[in-house]
């Protein structure tokens, strides 16, 4: 079985110690890639220095929406250019949050509209951060749809509700469940998982975020996302097999990963 983690953070500062023995264990778990996504210009750029020191290693560059407020005039034109580098296969993550009040909104819609146009002009997908803002994550989804283009991306750690989530599916997307789905509160997203069409399904850690259950609680790692990928094979009543292979066939597929 071959699992791929399509969202971890590999910049944090809780990797960098042992980053290479968690590349590692990542890899003896079963993991053929992993996506390692930067937050701002500096962890984009990180991002893409690792991705060039580990094969099994890709990237994304962006800048989240909690962190659109501190760009310094030339970042958006920095993340442009790092775009095109060959071990980018993603951009982001980008998107909307109203849960936490850092960046006015209309700042994160202007972002996000970036982001959606770079990924129109270099046809890589975009890892889409929503939280509280559903709705306006939607209606901007179908603004592009309508004026530019259908999108091509993941709307990760997704923690929405089914509706939303059928509106993102109807847009092209694909939805990636992290670890929260493994937690006891979370039958909801049990259940959703169970409504997820197996070809647009996706598995991530966002790590070192959202450890799953057994491992909460713990700095979460990529090689972790076979729990995720347990628990979603067993709200479904298939095999682990099953969601391994269509996850990691659905996320070559959207990245353009041929390995």
């Amino acid at each position: 079985m071959e699992f791929l983690d399509t969202h971890a953070h590999l910049f944090d500062d809780r990797f960098q110690k042992d980053l290479l023995a968690v590349v590692q264990r990542a890899t003896e778990s079963g993991l053929c890639a992993i996506l390692t996504l930067g937050i701002d210009l500096d962890t984009s750029r990180v991002s893409v220095e690792q991705a060039k020191r580990f094969p099994q290693v890709y990237a994304a560059v962006g800048i989240q929406p909690n962190h659109v407020a501190e760009a310094k005039p030339g970042d958006w034109d920095a993340v442009v250019k790092l775009a095109s580098e060959p071990r980018v296969v993603a951009l982001g993550e980008t998107g909307l949050d109203r849960y936490w009040d850092r960046a006015p909104f209309d700042m994160q819609e202007d972002y996000f509209r970036r982001h959606l146009e770079l990924s129109q002009t270099l046809k890589k997908p975009v890892a889409i951060h929503c939280r509280e803002a559903e709705a306006d994550t939607v209606r901007m989804l179908q603004e592009h749809a309508k004026h530019v283009g259908q999108v091509s991306g993941i709307m990760h750690s997704y923690c929405g509700d089914a509706e939303s989530a059928k509106k993102c599916l109807d847009l092209g997307l694909h939805i990636s469940f992290a670890g929260m789905i493994t937690y006891k509160t979370a039958e909801n997203l049990r259940e959703l998982a169970k409504l997820v069409p197996l070809e647009r399904l996706l598995i991530e850690t966002d790590c070192p975020y959202l450890a799953p259950i057994p491992m909460r609680g713990k700095r979460n790692e990529p090689a972790f996302v076979v729990h995720t990928a347990q628990c979603i094979a067993d709200a479904r009543g298939v095999s682990l097999e099953e969601i391994a292979d269509a996850t990691t066939a659905n996320a070559k597929r959207l990245l353009g990963i041929r390995s």
